[in-house]
């Protein structure tokens, strides 16, 4: 741990020839406040500038979503071509397959569209909505999660920071949150810390300023998807343990073989010349 550098002691001392110097500390307190008001005003300056920075960026920002949303459109169009393209995207990302179950992965082979949209002035919050064509499982065709983190969003009740998810509306036998929530865990998959499972994400609303998984979607999945869909699938199958110990057995066994041959060999020729 550095220490805090000692002052200079301006209010006594000596010269070279060992005259006393006596600063007087009013002198010094001037000095201070003055170069203080002075740090002040530049620290003023700095957080003005900083400020402005901000809304220049968020100009920008903004500028730049209205640019790209074309482009966001014609990849979805494109996306529809390519059979289970989101769901593969998801289960390869190595976050957001954490808090999928198998049971999951069944019911967003029919997810056909995901969409991220920021609010129009992006720091007050985004919304994230999930397009699905018919399926098994729930009669709901659009699946939407908002995030409101600040008053200028405020949910509907006034709340912020606060987040919203759509009611699902499952089909008899078919409440995967409330099935996969009530059996013990048997997927091998390394689970997310806060959420059991995808539904059961989407359902919680109670943190959403640090709802990890949503920026991950927003911030990660969303904008380049292509990165996951392609990661390419290899599987390492482990070497067979019995196997090795077959064979480092087999090894041992030549070696054997090998010194009793000598012996035997040895055995002759001293045979020979006896």
């Amino acid at each position: 741990m550095s220490s805090v550098p000692k002052r200079a002691k301006l209010d006594g001392g000596a010269t070279g020839d060992g005259t006393a110097v006596v600063v007087p500390s009013t002198l010094v307190n001037e000095e201070e406040s003055e170069a203080l008001e002075q740090i002040d005003a530049c620290q003023n300056e700095i957080d003005a500038l900083n400020e402005k920075a901000s809304e220049e960026i968020l100009k920008v920002e903004q500028k730049y979503n209205k640019l790209r949303k074309p482009c966001y459109e014609k990849r979805s169009e494109l996306v529809k071509r390519i059979p289970n393209f989101w769901v593969t995207s998801f289960i390869n990302h190595p976050q957001v397959s954490g808090i999928l179950d198998e049971d999951e992965e069944e019911c967003l082979h029919a997810l056909s569209k995901l969409e991220v949209e920021e609010f129009e002035d992006i720091k007050s919050g985004y919304r994230i909505n999930f397009h699905f064509d018919e399926n098994p499982f729930f009669e709901n065709k659009i699946l939407t999660k908002e995030f409101h983190l600040n008053s200028a969003a405020a949910s509907e009740n006034g709340d912020w920071p606060a987040s919203t998810s759509t009611p699902i509306k499952w089909k008899e036998g078919k409440n995967l949150l409330k099935q996969l929530l009530s059996k013990p865990s048997v997927n091998k998959k390394k689970r997310h810390a806060d959420y059991k499972t995808f539904f059961d994400w989407f359902s919680d609303n109670g943190d959403p300023v640090n709802d990890e998984i949503a920026e991950l979607i927003k911030d990660d999945l969303w904008p380049n998807p292509l990165q996951y869909y392609l990661v390419p699938d290899i599987e390492v199958e482990p070497e067979d343990e019995e196997d090795n110990e077959d064979n480092e057995e087999e090894g041992f066994d030549d070696e054997d073989g090998d010194d009793g041959e000598g012996e035997e060999d040895d055995e002759e020729d001293e045979g020979w010349w006896s």
